[in-house]
């Protein structure tokens, strides 16, 4: 029997917990509205990493590649709150003049991504 208080992954205990008393793997997935999928990659996880196996994990790493240097992103930042009425495509304008090389799709989602929210 597995025990956990965690919210999170209360389903998933709960699962496998009702397929050990009932025996039967098919019926807990059925009272419970699962795959059987479902509960042996649950039961698969539980054996290789422990219970802390079935919290949910982001599967998604980010993509740094495409993030601007700081000296870039500090510059559209400040340009940015220095000049508010100024749009993506001006801002993208000015700084070029300045050296800053950055399109207007760019101040836009990083002005985008910088403010607090």
């Amino acid at each position: 029997m597995l025990n956990t208080s965690e919210k999170i992954i209360k389903h998933k205990t709960g699962l496998l917990n009702l397929a050990e008393e009932l025996g039967n793997v098919s019926k807990a997935c059925q009272v419970m509205g699962m795959s059987r999928d479902t509960f042996y990659r649950y039961k698969s996880a539980v054996e290789d990493g422990g219970v802390e196996a079935l919290f949910e994990r982001t599967r998604r790493k980010p993509n740094l590649a495409n993030r601007v240097d700081q000296a870039t992103e500090d510059a559209v930042i400040k340009s940015a709150t220095d000049f508010p009425a100024y749009g993506q495509a001006r801002t993208s304008n000015e700084l070029r003049k300045l050296g800053v090389f950055v399109s207007p799709s760019g101040v836009r989602s990083i002005w985008r991504t910088s403010r607090p929210a």
